[in-house]
């Protein structure tokens, strides 16, 4: 079985991918929290989101990492 380490890029061919414009539902939840995900319960922190995906999963997502991946939609 591969192994890849975020230490050492793989000498592999990649290719550029977009990730697809899916509406999902989200809300900013303004005190800590913790959500039941596939994975297990994931804990969120005040200013992050509740995300449901499009299977209707639900997971937290970091204010950060959100701000730098969605746009809220009017």
């Amino acid at each position: 079985m591969k192994r890849f380490s975020p230490k050492i890029s793989p000498k592999l061919t990649f290719v550029e991918a977009i990730k697809k414009p899916i509406p999902i539902k989200c809300a900013q939840i303004q005190e800590p929290f913790i959500v039941e995900t596939m994975e297990g319960e994931l804990q969120g922190k005040k200013g992050d989101w509740l995300m449901i995906g499009v299977n209707g999963e639900m997971y937290p997502c970091d204010k950060d990492i959100f701000e730098k991946t969605y746009d809220i939609q009017p």
